[in-house]
């Protein structure tokens, strides 16, 4: 017999698609820097690559969860139809941004062939493994989100188009973290609770283990373009991960919830940030904005 779907997303929640532009009329001199992370190649190659993988990956995001979305409850399917927008729109930007990283002098076809590859990889698949991979990124991207936004010092020493785009993505990251969540949980049913665990708890494990060995790849080959190499780079690319500003180790601990009983996205009601760099943004940005319209 189905289960009662145990969404725990606010029901006060607007996921709001904001069609943003940024760096596409850049002053010479404000022009994307090869090192635009505060002149740190490490952090720079850390986002670049993260960047590479999205265009393609939210494409299969998109699909995965539009395949669910007929028959699902009224709320749910807006809520997919608002996920949709915003991730076309940051498809989009990050195409822009990913363009001005190879203006930067970077090659990056070999991380870009590594997407195709990982995209081509799970071709035949049935389509709800698709959507329980999918569910996994969007946690990751959501974890690393809230860190963006709850910790500044990530972003500090960022050009200002840059820090604007990985922010305004990050707010709607978190806003629409819920929306595989909640697609699955009404996918599945008719699953029992532990099938649930089971699928959801491997998938996480598959995609956190490719996940890390992707990125880290090409944030070497990025820097062996920079002709930064050996095991002095590798022990900066640690200390970037888990020392100072450790993205990877304050992110473990939202990682491991994952697989705890009643997990839900929005057990951590953490809109307030999205409050705040709206704010923010609306005050740093928008006035610069108006004023060169």
């Amino acid at each position: 017999m189905p289960q009662k779907l145990l969404s725990r997303t606010p029901h006060d929640l607007s996921i709001t698609p904001r069609d943003r532009r940024f760096g596409r009329a850049q002053a010479d001199e404000t022009v994307q820097k090869r090192w635009w992370l505060g002149g740190d190649p490490i952090g720079t190659a850390f986002y670049n690559a993260l960047s590479v993988t999205f265009p393609r990956g939210e494409a299969f995001f998109v699909d995965s969860v539009r395949a669910f979305r007929e028959g699902t409850p009224p709320r749910l399917q807006q809520e997919i139809n608002a996920f949709i927008k915003q991730e076309v729109i940051h498809s989009r930007e990050h195409v822009a941004f990913n363009r001005r990283v190879v203006d930067a002098g970077y090659d990056v076809s070999l991380l870009e062939q590594d997407v195709i590859d990982s995209l081509d990889e799970i071709k035949g698949r049935p389509k709800i493994v698709d959507l329980a991979a999918t569910m996994a990124l969007e946690h990751f991207t959501a974890i690393l989100a809230h860190q963006l936004l709850a910790n500044p010092r990530h972003l500090d020493e960022a050009d200002a188009e840059s820090r604007g785009l990985w922010q305004w993505h990050a707010l709607e990251e978190i806003e629409h973290k819920g929306v595989a969540y909640d697609t699955w949980l009404h996918a599945t049913r008719d699953w029992s609770r532990f099938k649930r665990w089971k699928v959801k708890s491997m998938l996480m494990l598959l995609v956190t283990q490719r996940f890390f060995h992707h990125r880290t790849r090409g944030i070497l080959e990025l820097l062996r373009q920079d002709g930064l190499t050996g095991p002095r780079v590798w022990a900066q690319m640690a200390w970037f991960a888990f020392g100072r500003p450790g993205m990877v180790r304050k992110i473990m601990g939202a990682w491991i919830g994952y697989f705890l009983p009643g997990f839900h996205p929005w057990n951590h009601d953490d809109r307030a940030l999205i409050a705040r760099a709206s704010s923010d943004y609306a005050d740093a940005v928008l006035p610069e904005r108006v004023a060169t319209a």
